[in-house]
Order: structure tokens, then C-alpha cells, then sequence
């Protein structure tokens, strides 16, 4: 019996290729890829299945004399028309402002804080921004109600009320905003700022750049993402908050929050019970839009401050 053996490059390359093969495979299934089925399961059934609902529901018609539900499109063509648009710009409006404002106050404050040279301030400051940008809700609205109120302590002793000053109008809540919105844009931008060498500066110095031109050409550029980041968080924190606006303002500012809670507590028409949903679904198309502009951004501006 003779046996055939088969040698030579071509079999070489292959058994190469067949090891690299199951290489390979297993590191794409590493052996510890059953621990993510836990955060995957949670994932599903937060996130997921809140989400197919509600896109379900705001696709979702009840004939108000049949009380049969078919698939339609009005409940969104509905939300944006009336006073449904009014309040969803409303909140457009309003996050904007914030997010402005906010963002172009807190660079100054971060700034400040990476170039002071006391590190407790730089400490406290960083402290108390991580504990202000978590503060919301009823309790700030009263501690803004019980100081710039009506009746508030500075209101009266500075007489803001003859001067026309109103704290439950679009500025008040804007001004309640920047509470919490300053002090997360500190948080945000610190690392950034940190992330600037000084290899950067000196460099610019040395050609003869001024302060000016340095921010303008380097710093501004390589910060841009992190600060358009700042900016859409912050837009998404004034365009989601509910709690402060309701216990401060009620229904005087109009807000797509504040929309969708009379909504859901039945204030709507018959036949139009899942208008809540709807307005969800366009803010969560709002919100996606922002997000667009940012991730390109922000992959560009990575390898910069590495």
C-alpha cells in the first residue's frame, strides 16, 4: 500500500491559514461573551421594549364611534400642527437658549479652573459643579420661587416686581435652567481643556501667534467638538426636564414636557389618547438630529487629544 504525501508551499499556506482561521474564530467569540447576555437582557427589555411600544402606539388610530384601532399616521401629523407645534418649539426654543448660554458661561468657568494654580479651588469648584448639575426638580424650583419669586427674598428687597421682573415666564425658566446647565458644562469641558498641550502653545508662541490667534487657529478648532458636545447635552437636559417647569411655571411657558403629561393624564380629545406617544416619537426625532451633528464632530477631534 503506497501512501500519498502531499508537501510543498500550497499545503504549508494552507494548514498557516487554517490556524489563523481558528485564531480567528476565537477571539470572536471570546470565552467570556456570556456575561454580557445579563446587560444585553436588561438592555432588551428597558429599552427595547419601551421603545416598540411607543413607536406603536403613536402609529395607532381609535376610531372614537367604533373604538377599532388601525395603523395611521395622524397622531403624528396631528402633533405637529396647532398647539402641539406651539409647545414643541417652545421647547426647542427654550434648550437652545440654555445650551447657549450655558455652554459659553461654563467654558469661561472651566477655563478659569484649569488655569488657576490654587488646587483647592479647582477641587471645590469641580465638587460642588458635580453636585449643582444633579439638582433639579421640585426643590429647585422652590429654592428659586422662595429667593426670585413673587414673594421671594431678593425680589422684595431689591423691588424686582416694579421693575417688571417675573420669574414664571420664558427668561425665568430659562435663568432656573442655567442652575443646573452651567456647572454640567464644567464638568464636561475640564478634560478637554486638560487634554490641550502646552507643546501647542508654546509653539504658536514661538512663531509669533498671539493669545488671540492661538485660540482661534488651535484651541478653538481641537475644543470645538467637546464643546458642541457640551452644548447637545445640555440641550438635552433643558428639552427633557419636566419636574421644574411643572412645580414653577405650570402651564404659563409652553413645553412639549408639560404637553405630554396632560396627554397622559387624559386631557385630549376622544380618539386621540395616544398623542402622548406621538410627541414622544418627535422628540425623540429632535433629539436624534442634535446627536447627528455631534458624533462626527467628536470622531474628528479624537485623535487630537489623545
Amino acid at each position: 500500500m503506497a501512501t500519498e504525501i502531499t508537501s510543498g508551499p500550497g499545503a504549508a499556506g494552507d494548514g498557516v491559514r487554517a490556524r489563523a482561521g481558528g485564531r480567528a474564530a476565537k477571539r470572536a467569540l471570546p470565552p467570556s461573551w456570556p456575561a454580557v447576555v445579563p446587560l444585553l437582557v436588561f438592555v432588551a427589555l428597558a429599552f427595547g421594549i419601551p421603545a416598540v411600544a411607543l413607536l406603536l402606539g403613536a402609529f395607532t388610530v381609535t376610531d372614537p364611534r367604533t373604538r377599532i384601532s388601525s395603523l395611521s399616521t395622524a397622531n403624528l401629523t396631528e402633533s405637529l400642527r396647532g398647539n402641539y407645534l406651539a409647545t414643541l418649539l417652545g421647547s426647542v426654543q427654550l434648550s437652545a437658549v440654555v445650551a447657549v448660554l450655558g455652554a459659553v458661561l461654563g467654558a469661561f468657568l472651566a477655563q478659569a479652573v484649569v488655569t488657576s494654580r490654587s488646587r483647592a479651588l479647582r477641587e471645590s469648584v469641580l465638587s460642588a459643579s458635580g453636585v449643582l448639575a444633579n439638582f433639579g426638580g421640585v426643590p429647585l424650583a422652590f429654592l428659586w420661587v422662595a429667593t426670585l419669586g413673587n414673594s421671594g427674598v431678593v425680589t422684595s428687597a431689591l423691588g424686582l416686581g416694579e421693575a417688571g421682573w417675573s420669574l414664571y415666564s420664558f427668561w425665568g425658566l430659562a435663568l432656573v435652567y442655567m442652575y443646573f446647565s452651567v456647572p454640567l458644562m464644567v464638568l464636561v469641558l475640564v478634560p478637554a481643556l486638560d487634554g490641550l498641550k502646552t507643546q501647542w502653545r508654546e509653539a504658536a508662541s514661538n512663531s509669533g501667534a498671539t493669545a488671540w490667534q492661538y485660540w482661534r487657529y488651535v484651541g478653538v478648532p481641537v475644543l470645538a467638538p467637546s464643546l458642541l458636545g457640551g452644548v447637545v447635552l445640555l440641550f438635552g437636559g433643558a428639552f427633557a426636564a419636566y419636574a421644574t417647569a411643572a412645580a414653577m411655571t405650570g402651564s404659563t411657558v409652553p413645553l412639549v414636557t408639560l404637553q405630554i403629561a396632560d396627554a397622559l393624564t387624559g386631557n385630549v380629545l376622544i380618539g386621540h389618547e395616544n398623542m402622548a406617544l406621538a410627541l414622544s416619537l418627535d422628540m425623540i426625532v429632535v433629539a436624534g438630529l442634535v446627536m447627528a451633528v455631534y458624533l462626527p464632530l467628536q470622531r474628528r477631534s479624537t485623535r487630537w487629544l489623545r
